[in-house]
């Protein structure tokens, strides 16, 4: 085999081999948890939930 077909050959199975490596990120689920309930309650004070007279009164009145 030519010297420039195996080399070839050679970073196509070392590109192959790289693009089946996984790395896979474990986190602490306390720690996800508490990253979760710290997003809810921001979304929670950003925008406050309309109670229903409030809701009908935007639409032009109750029906």
């Amino acid at each position: 085999m030519p010297l420039p077909v195996r080399t070839g050959l050679a970073i196509a199975v070392i590109l192959g081999v790289a693009a089946c490596v996984t790395i896979n990120i474990y986190f602490p689920a306390a720690a996800a948890e508490k990253a979760a309930d710290k997003i809810i309650d921001e979304v929670w004070q950003a925008s406050p939930p309309e109670k229903k007279e409030d809701a009908a009164a935007n639409r032009g009145g109750e029906r």
